[in-house]
């Protein structure tokens, strides 16, 4: 498991608000989010490899349509 360290100060120049709302970006960034959501439910190893295999078959039929659109001279 990551190690996560996220500190943000607050004090009187940058309010409570503004310290939230960079708090949410930095979680973001970090992944943090995305982590947890992924551990909310667990997945087989096969049915997330199913998942995987999908979304790469997703993006190669994505870019194929986007190269084959391109080359019409």
């Amino acid at each position: 498991m990551s190690d996560y360290s996220i500190k943000v100060n607050i004090d009187d120049k940058m309010g409570a608000e503004r310290s939230l709302k960079k708090f949410k970006r930095l979680c973001e960034s970090f992944g943090v989010i995305r982590e947890y959501r992924k551990r909310q439910e667990y997945k087989k190893p096969s049915v997330r490899n199913k998942e995987k295999l999908a979304a790469a078959d997703k993006r190669r039929k994505k870019t194929q349509i986007k190269f084959s659109r391109g080359s019409k001279i």
